[in-house]
């Protein structure tokens, strides 16, 4: 079977680029099946950074530029470090280990993760990346290897709020982003101090198109696909878009008691209409996309007042910006027919928009092709969620590499990866990044 068998159709349909004798030293180590990971090495890491952070219910509080997190952080830099990385952080904030390669002339291969948590969150999400993204440095200083290209590691500060590092190395961070306040308390721009990076530099940090050759990101999948499927690695086919917009709708408030029901402009009631009508839409339309409300404020907010008004989240994701725009005018028209029916009102202001972020086909091969060669089973598959990569797909190719989440969870004390898939995706990771440093750049 070739990767072409298993692709859903979204980019070319890619051959083997080169002929391994033609490929050196990385091509070389790509073959030998002693080049593996120190999966014992990998699991130890990842329990040690679960115990920064540690909440006595179990979760992780390492949220983004609070102590925790910068614990965190010293322990990553010390792993860097022990694994031959010459460290730094960036304007950003962001962590970087680099390894130079054998051309100095070549651009640089990208991976890593994050580490800062949602509160309560898991010990995997993104810790499992950049602790194994640190492994395939170390097992490389440890064999005496040596890339075409720069390697680079690096730690994205605060990805769960809004992808701040990586989004300032395109060039995306404005003062109105830095001005924002996070989970910690501390404005990003404070935030980014706090953590030593220096917000009135981010020029600094940014990258270029060109600069960076690939950027392959290894992450637990954060949903059920794979581990439903029986599937031991997921090939990233591209991030969604995330459309989201505060719906507000006003009906009018009364007194609960003194107000007859036929009389009634309940905002409460008409919100629960539309979140099923979002529901049923998202539902019935053809395709893998995904539709949420999932924040709901009612005002006045009192047990003997009619609701006048409710704001609510609306969130729309799918790979196609068309098919977003399709199912959001479908939505609005819905919304307006439910509250003109009893004389209420509804608006829609949009709060954010992230484009869609497709992988690059060349590396969804050669992951395929890392897979094929370590006896794994994979598997072409969507991320519902954002990652990282999504940011960095504005400057250079990406690719993601997912591994199994048990039930399909996440962001919970239970999110949990089996030690097994962890070490089968670190592999993946280690064999697909020196096959691109062999194949790419000819």
């Amino acid at each position: 079977m070739s990767y072409s068998d298993i692709s859903t159709g979204a980019g070319s349909v890619v051959t083997m680029l080169d002929k391994p004798d033609t490929l050196g030293i990385g091509a070389a180590a790509v073959m030998d099946p002693q080049l593996v990971s120190d999966g014992g090495r990998i699991l130890e890491r990842l329990q040690a950074m679960a115990k920064i952070g540690r909440s006595p219910q179990g979760g992780i509080n390492r949220i983004a530029y609070s102590s925790a997190d910068v614990q965190g952080r010293a322990y990553v830099v010390e792993l860097m470090r022990a694994a031959g990385l010459e460290t730094s952080i960036d304007a950003a904030g962001n962590i970087v280990g680099r390894r130079e390669g054998a051309n100095a002339k070549l651009p640089t291969l990208l991976t890593g993760s994050h580490i800062d948590s949602v509160p309560e969150g898991g010990i995997y999400d993104g810790t499992v990346g950049v602790i194994s993204a640190i492994e395939v440095a170390q097992v490389l200083a440890e064999r005496k290897l040596s890339t075409r290209h720069p390697l680079e590691v690096i730690v994205f500060q605060n990805e769960e709020e809004g992808l701040f590092g990586s989004r300032a190395i395109c060039g995306d961070l404005s003062n109105r982003d830095l001005d924002l306040p996070s989970q910690s308390g501390k404005t990003i721009r404070e935030g980014i101090e706090y953590i030593g990076g220096n917000p009135h530099d981010l020029e600094t940090a940014r990258r270029r198109p060109g600069d960076i050759a690939v950027y392959l990101e290894y992450h637990i999948e954060q949903g059920p696909v794979l581990e439903n499927e029986c599937i031991d690695i997921g090939i990233v086919e591209g991030i969604v878009g995330v459309n989201r917009w505060e719906v507000t709708i006003d009906g009018f408030s009364n007194h609960a008691g003194t107000t007859p029901m036929n009389g009634r402009k309940d905002a409460l009631v008409i919100a629960a209409r539309f979140i099923e009508a979002v529901n049923r839409i998202v539902r019935n339309t053809p395709g893998l996309q995904v539709g949420t409300v999932g924040r709901i404020r009612v005002l006045p907010g009192a047990p003997n007042v009619i609701p006048g008004k409710v704001i609510l989240s609306l969130d729309l994701r799918d790979l196609e910006p068309a098919r977003i725009e399709n199912l959001y005018q479908e939505i609005v028209n819905a919304g307006k027919q439910i509250t003109a029916a009893v004389g209420a009102t509804i608006t829609f202001k949009q709060t954010s928009v992230q484009v869609p972020a497709l992988t690059d086909a060349r590396v969804r091969q050669l992951i395929f092709d890392a897979a094929v060669e370590l006896g794994l089973t994979s598997k072409v598959l969507r991320s519902g969620a954002g990652h990282d990569a999504q940011a960095i797909a504005r400057i250079a190719p990406m690719g993601m590499i997912f591994i199994p989440s048990q039930g399909g969870i996440s962001h919970t004390p239970e999110e949990y990866s089996r030690p097994t898939d962890i070490v089968n995706g670190a592999n993946v990771a280690l064999r697909t990044l020196l096959k691109l440093d062999a194949f790419l750049d000819r």
